[in-house]
């Protein structure tokens, strides 16, 4: 035993006393239960503990403890020794300034600090309570470092499926661990195991200096056009203390490259449908990896087409289509890798609906006598069904292709403006007009046709004279009582079918105003009779309101002028004393104020008589009798 080594003996007396010491550690032996672990696990860079329990049948005068371990060459050195006088770490070891010892009632524990890969050995507890018995235990520590997580790269540049081998398509990668991790694949999480011809797995694994391993995987497969859609992944598997734990990649997607089968053509716009105008584009695709080339037939002429390669590969743009251009239209792949490539294609049936101008009948314009009826149509060719409405000066007047006039009148002259539209395709719209022209007679716009007016002489009147008809009536005013050079035309407008004509008159006496008008239907007059009254009369026929308005300012500046004169008669009473008081002095001033007031209103009225001359016109006194003229204003001074 490595503790007797030191001691020096003569030869037969060693072999005596080692076969001696044999047999009484034998006996000795069997009296001591000692219990260790078989291992103890732990994380690198963190502290294990080992413990070594024991007990004695018979109690021991003495116990001595001893660990070991075990070299890299296979010999065991002490690194610790305890009794009862002592405990210590034994110097120039690898673990002297890393241990340390517990002891306690049923053993003792090894304490490692800081645990390093090279820790992971065997360590060995000897314990001897001398005559009581003797023993030994071992238990192997084992060190855990988790590796990185796994790193999945895929084949940038693609995988045939036309291979007849497997090809790499992606490797995987982690990175220092301990102890050697594992490396699994998948595909859509579904483990890969190797299969002669469809999946093989290359691994390559590193050990670094640290004593970590990397381990590098290769997934070599058979790829098949449905895993252009599949995910692979790997899966790093790993011991750590008491567990295996498992760390998976991100999933990629490797491309794949194979042929084309089928191909699909399609209208990628507009949406809906295809008007004349509308720019087109037609898309054609296959289902081959990498996209193979597309060419563009009509059927009708079997000329290719231009797929415009400069703006988007398969695409087929038709600018400003028309009608000619419906048709079937075929698309090809060009991939020399399908199998029946020329059988390869799509077609696509393309219709450009169309809306042709609108006709009109009758056509641009229409004559028509007063009382008739007519029928308008407005019709537009198209490949859709069609939707007319009428118009008048902007307002809707009818819908549906026919317009029926009934009962014509000037009123139903005009532009009649028709709009074809197509409800199922908007931006499709034409329309039409018509002129209609309605003949006959001359028609005043005014129902009055006799108009008796008063104006004082001197004074103008606006005369006014309104008349519809077709042909254009022509107005002439003749003028009779008035002179010549007294009136003049001041208004004249004239439309396709209206007159409107005024003519400003000084009334010089009784005049008749009449406006002809007339064309090849007939005529029509207007009269006006004008009764001129002298300058200093109020005239009294057809009062307008400015009549009305003049009248009620007569008698408030009349009634001003009447109070005024009653405060003139209060105020000269008052000065001469002559003011009565108490309620005959109250009556008699009310007598006198109605007096007086009696007499300043005969006074005042002004009667107007039809005299040719200013001095027929006489002002009534007091008595009511006729003064002449020379005792007016002695009169009005009264």
């Amino acid at each position: 035993m490595d503790n007797f080594r030191s001691m020096a003996l003569p030869n037969t007396s060693l072999l005596l006393f080692v076969l001696h010491m044999c047999a009484l550690a034998w006996q000795a032996w069997a009296l001591v239960d000692l219990r260790m672990e078989d291992s103890v696990e732990v994380y690198m860079d963190e502290s294990a503990e080992i413990p070594c329990l024991y007990t004695f049948t018979e109690k021991p005068m003495m116990v001595m403890v001893q660990w070991f371990v075990r070299e890299r060459e296979g010999h065991r050195v002490r690194i610790s020794y305890s009794d009862l006088t002592m405990q210590k770490v034994d110097e120039n070891t690898s673990y002297s300034n890393r241990i340390s010892v517990r002891s306690n009632s049923d053993g003792e524990t090894l304490t490692i600090q800081d645990v390093k890969l090279s820790d992971e050995r065997e360590f060995f507890c000897q314990v001897s309570g001398l005559a009581a018995g003797n023993g030994e235990g071992r238990t192997l520590l084992k060190v855990f470092d988790p590796p990185e997580p796994p790193v999945i790269d895929g084949v940038l540049s693609g995988v045939s499926v036309s291979g007849d081998s497997t090809a790499k398509i992606a490797s995987c990668e982690t990175r220092e661990g301990f102890p050697k991790p594992n490396i699994t694949w998948y595909r859509d999480h579904i483990p890969i195991h190797p299969i002669s011809g469809l999946a093989n797995v290359v691994t390559l694994v590193t050990k670094e200096s640290s004593g970590l391993y990397t381990v590098q995987s290769e997934l070599h497969y058979k790829v098949t056009k449905e895993d252009k859609d599949a995910h692979f992944s790997c899966e790093v598997s790993y011991f750590v203390p008491g567990a295996v734990r498992t760390s998976e990649s991100k999933g990629i997607n490797i491309t794949v490259h194979y042929p084309t089968t089928s191909v699909e053509i399609w209208k990628e716009s507009p949406e809906g449908l295809v008007k004349e105008g509308d720019t087109v584009e037609i898309r054609c695709q296959g289902d081959g990896n990498p996209p193979a080339p597309i060419i563009f037939n009509q059927e009708q002429s079997d000329v290719e087409l231009d797929s415009s390669p400069y703006i988007k590969p398969g695409l087929l743009v038709l600018k400003e289509v028309s009608r000619a251009d419906s048709g079937v239209y075929e698309c090809h792949s060009l991939d020399v890798d399908a199998v029946n490539h020329d059988e390869v294609l799509d077609t696509l049936q393309l219709t450009v609906h169309y809306l042709d101008p609108a006709v009109v009948v009758p056509k641009d314009s229409e004559v028509m006598l007063k009382g008739e009826s007519l029928t308008a149509t407005c019709n537009a060719l198209s490949s859709l069904e069609t939707s007319t409405v009428w118009f008048k000066d902007g307002i809707e007047v009818g819908r549906g292709h026919i317009m029926q006039l009934q009962d014509a009148t000037f009123d139903t002259s005009g532009q009649y403006d028709c709009e074809v539209t197509v409800p199922s395709l908007p931006g499709l719209l034409t329309s039409g007009s018509v002129h209609i022209i309605v003949q006959g007679a001359p028609q005043m716009k005014d129902a009055e046709r006799e108009i008796e007016l008063t104006e004082k002489v001197g004074g103008w009147v606006n005369l006014s004279c309104e008349v519809r008809g077709y042909p254009r009536p022509a107005i002439t005013w003749s003028i009779t009582g008035s002179q010549s050079q007294s009136w003049r035309e001041v208004v004249k407008r004239e439309t396709e079918d209206q007159v409107h004509s005024v003519v400003m008159l000084k009334v010089t006496t009784d005049t008749v105003a009449v406006c002809n008008s007339t064309n090849d239907f007939g005529i029509e007059t207007k009269t006006y009779s004008i009764r001129s009254i002298p300058f200093s009369q109020t005239p009294t026929a057809r009062k307008t309101s400015a009549d009305n308005s003049g009248v009620i300012i007569v008698v408030i500046i009349v009634s001003i002028l009447l109070l005024a004169i009653l405060g003139s008669v209060f105020y000269f009473l008052y000065k001469k004393g002559k003011l009565p008081c108490g309620r005959s002095g109250k009556q008699e001033i009310m007598n006198a104020y109605s007096t007086k007031e009696k007499t300043n209103k005969e006074d005042i009225v002004v009667e107007m008589k039809a005299k040719k001359t200013e001095e027929s016109v006489l002002l009534k006194g007091v008595n009511g009798e006729k003064k002449p003229p020379n005792d007016q204003s002695s009169a009005l001074g009264s």
